[in-house]
């Protein structure tokens, strides 16, 4: 596990991974022969696809592995088409009753795009990242109303999801849509505008994808 956490920390998603290190050998020749009698079964493995080789004196280590598969999140669009697919896919959903839990929900007005709430929304999934926490409050204290205000949008009705692990805007929104409190949010019909965004915590090998919608009616 050491191996694999010190590839990830140099750049390296990593599957899998294995070190071979030996002692004695003066010239690569005879590095090569140390380990071939020594580590065959491991060289000849299917289970390696990359190789590196560092030498410090008489001190030889070799490492083999097989890099991570691409995470499906590296093919996300940018955050505010993804953002825009959302708001896409929510007013899909509010074009028809539904149910939320116990609540029943009429067809509700399409929502409108409002920059600065996808902007806040942006900031608090970047948070989210960043931190690797899941939680409406920032880091930094400030919840939904906050960061709205922050972003330049004037609120007289504020609201937000969100998500983590899904891998596009689709099943960000079906997840939202299965949990009845989320669901109530996205189909409130006192609200009429939207933004929505992004942010992927890519400093581990499974990638995790953070998503935010805030959902706002203005003074």
């Amino acid at each position: 596990m050491f191996l694999e956490q010190a590839l990830e920390r140099a750049g390296y998603p990593v599957a899998r991974a294995e070190a071979i290190y030996v002692e004695g050998p003066l010239d690569e020749h005879a590095a090569m022969a140390a380990i071939a009698s020594t580590y065959c079964r491991t060289l000849l493995s299917t289970q390696f696809s990359a190789i590196g080789a560092g030498r410090s004196g008489a001190s030889w280590l070799v490492v083999l592995a097989q890099p991570a598969p691409p995470s499906p999140a590296s093919q996300l669009a940018g955050w505010q088409q993804a953002g825009k697919a959302i708001l896409d896919a929510v007013n899909a959903a509010r074009s028809s009753a539904r149910s939320c839990g116990e609540q029943q929900f009429a067809p509700a007005p399409a929502l409108a795009w409002n920059a600065a709430l996808a902007d806040a929304a942006l900031a608090h999934s970047l948070d989210m990242a960043t931190h690797r926490s899941f939680s409406h409050q920032g880091k930094d204290g400030r919840v939904v109303g906050d960061r709205a205000l922050q972003a330049g949008y004037r609120w007289r009705r504020i609201g937000e999801n969100i998500a983590s692990g899904q891998d596009s805007p689709g099943d960000a929104v079906a997840g939202w849509l299965s949990s009845p409190g989320h669901c109530a949010n996205l189909m409130h019909r006192g609200f009429t505008d939207m933004g929505a965004a992004y942010a992927v915590d890519s400093a581990r090998a499974s990638t995790r994808v953070y998503w935010t919608q805030v959902f706002g009616t203005p003074h």
